[in-house]
C-alpha cells in the first residue's frame, strides 16, 4: 500500500508539473514555457558527477527569467520543534537554478526569479512569501486546485502578472 501511494503521488506530481508547463504555453504564447536544462556556473568547467539541472517550468519574455519548481506533496511544510518552514532542498534547489542561471545570463541585461509553487494542502499554514535573495527574488506560494478552473486560471494568470506585468495573450 505504501509503494502504491508512493507511485499515485509520484504521477500526480508529474501531472501537475506538467499541467503547469502547458497552461503557460496555451494561454500566454508570447511567452517562451519550456522545461530547460541550467547549467552549472563553474570556473573550471569541470563537471564530472554533477547533477542535471532541469527545471519544471521556465517562463521567458524580452529579458526577464521566472524559473518555477512546481511541487505536489502531501504535506508542504516541514516541523519541527512545533515550527514551521520550506523544506530546505526545495529551497536549496531553487536557489541553485536562480543563481546559475543568472551567472549563465551575466553579458546580458536580464532579471531571474525563481518560484516554489506548491499544490495546496488541507494544512492550516501555506506558504505566500517573497524573499530577496543575493539580488534575486524567490517567491514561495500554493496553487489552490480545489475550485474551479477559472479560480485556477486566475491563480496562474496572477503569477505571470506579478513578474511579467500584462504581457498579452
Amino acid at each position: 500500500m505504501r509503494m502504491m501511494d508512493f507511485l499515485d503521488e509520484q504521477h500526480m506530481s508529474r501531472l501537475y508539473e506538467k499541467f503547469i508547463l502547458e497552461y503557460y504555453r496555451k494561454e500566454y504564447p508570447k511567452l517562451s514555457a519550456n522545461a530547460s536544462r541550467i547549467n552549472w556556473a563553474l570556473d573550471d568547467g569541470e563537471a564530472d558527477m554533477l547533477p542535471v539541472m532541469k527545471s519544471d517550468i521556465t517562463l521567458t519574455h524580452d529579458n526577464r527569467t521566472m524559473i518555477i519548481d512546481a511541487k505536489y506533496y502531501s504535506h508542504t511544510l516541514q516541523s519541527q520543534y512545533n515550527v514551521s518552514t520550506l523544506h530546505s532542498g526545495n529551497l536549496y534547489q531553487i536557489f541553485a537554478y536562480v543563481k546559475n542561471k543568472d551567472a549563465e545570463m551575466a553579458d546580458e541585461a536580464h532579471e531571474v526569479a525563481g518560484m516554489l509553487l506548491y499544490a495546496h494542502t488541507d494544512e492550516m499554514v501555506q506558504p505566500d512569501n517573497t524573499y530577496l535573495m543575493s539580488g534575486n527574488r524567490i517567491s514561495v506560494r500554493t496553487l489552490d486546485l480545489d475550485c474551479d478552473f477559472s479560480g485556477v486560471k486566475k491563480q496562474l494568470n496572477r503569477i505571470v502578472e506579478e513578474y511579467f506585468g500584462d504581457v498579452a495573450v
